[in-house]
């Protein structure tokens, strides 16, 4: 591993299923697919790790289907590494549907009111069906603002919870459907949580630290809270983490935000904002946002950002993409979200660069 001394790394990850440079960036596949992008383009544009949803899997088509399909990898045709979340930021996110106890969250599905009980030992048996490379420990979203009696008690399930799912998880893994193809293990990662309290963060993290998880996350980020306290807790964890694992900051975020981040020390960033983004008509491009819908590329040839060599900035105009998204064609997701895709990627490739010293 290389470290800047500004705190940047540039390392290797080794996941059975890919050996991931970075900083890396991976874009977010909610539902077994990055929305409106093939899987074949996400590779052709270098990804490589994505995000599955434990969440929504679970609930449709279920994780007992995908494991008797041979795991996650050959269900979705992603031969390349996978990390799949927890599942408590979705439940923290059903606020009105759920009901948190010591024992875990019992919820109701969003797609038909039905009754589920989600525990750390079945998040990590959903997980090790799914079959992804990095698993996440389940957690306890804290929602902000919070206050610091709301945030202890979030902290104390948490804490409880990656115990346990630690625990589970070490005694289970090995029954992963690859692990005879493939050999290896799969991965667990920890999650920092705590609120906006520094104190608490500190704390969560010296205990997670202790009990050895392949990696860390830094999870409760971009709940609403404003840029510069996202920034505080992220400076203030990091330093905490083991400097031989991964650092993982979830759900972050726009593009100066991802390259601010890697260049203090964070390895992994995920965030489904490149794609949201995309479907709306907002474009990230070198010369800064272009919201495709404005009148003003009407009969705009010029490509979508000028600097980029991605697909679509090679093929199309501003006046087609325009003229997608006002026409409600399919087509405009899938070419803004690979534009954004390709913007993002780019970014940290840029930053790997760097901080190698120049060399990629």
């Amino acid at each position: 591993m290389q470290e800047t001394t500004a705190g940047g790394r540039r390392a290797q990850l080794h996941l059975p299923h890919r050996t991931v440079q970075t900083p890396v960036f991976m874009p977010v596949g909610t539902a077994g697919s990055v929305k409106a992008v093939p899987q074949d383009t996400l590779e052709a544009l270098g990804a490589e790790i994505i995000l599955g949803n434990t969440y929504h899997l679970y609930l449709r088509p279920g994780h007992e289907a995908i494991r008797r399909m041979g795991g996650l990898h050959r269900f979705i045709s992603w031969p390349r590494a996978m990390l799949t979340d927890s599942g408590g930021f979705q439940v923290f996110s059903l606020s009105q549907l759920r009901k948190v106890t010591d024992d875990g969250v019992q919820f109701r599905s969003h797609l038909d009111g039905s009754s589920h009980m989600f525990t750390p030992e079945h998040s990590m048996d959903v997980q090790i069906a799914l079959g992804a490379d990095i698993a996440m420990a389940f957690d306890e979203c804290t929602e902000y603002p919070a206050d610091r009696a709301r945030a202890q008690e979030s902290l104390r399930l948490t804490m409880a919870w990656a115990q346990r799912s630690l625990d589970h998880f070490r005694a289970h893994r090995d029954s992963v459907v690859w692990r005879e193809e493939l050999g290896g293990t799969q991965n667990l990662f920890g999650i920092v949580q705590g609120g906006m309290y520094t104190d608490l963060r500190r704390q969560c993290a010296e205990r997670l630290a202790e009990m050895d998880f392949d990696g860390y996350a830094i999870g409760g980020l971009s709940v609403g809270e404003p840029r510069e306290l996202t920034l505080e807790m992220i400076a203030e964890v990091l330093p905490l983490l083991p400097p031989d694992k991964p650092r993982y900051v979830m759900g972050v975020g726009y593009p100066d935000e991802i390259e601010q981040y890697a260049k203090l020390g964070v390895d992994m960033m995920d965030c489904v904002l490149p794609t949201r983004a995309a479907r709306h008509g907002l474009l990230f491009t070198s010369e800064g946002r272009v919201n495709i819908k404005n009148k003003k590329y009407a009969e705009d040839q010029e490509p979508p950002d000028p600097a980029c060599g991605c697909p679509v900035c090679r093929r199309y105009s501003r006046a087609y993409l325009r003229h997608l998204m006002h026409a409600g064609e399919a087509l405009s997701g899938t070419l803004n979200s690979i534009h954004n895709l390709a913007f993002y990627l780019g970014i940290m490739e840029r930053v790997r660069s760097e901080l190698a010293g120049g060399q990629p």
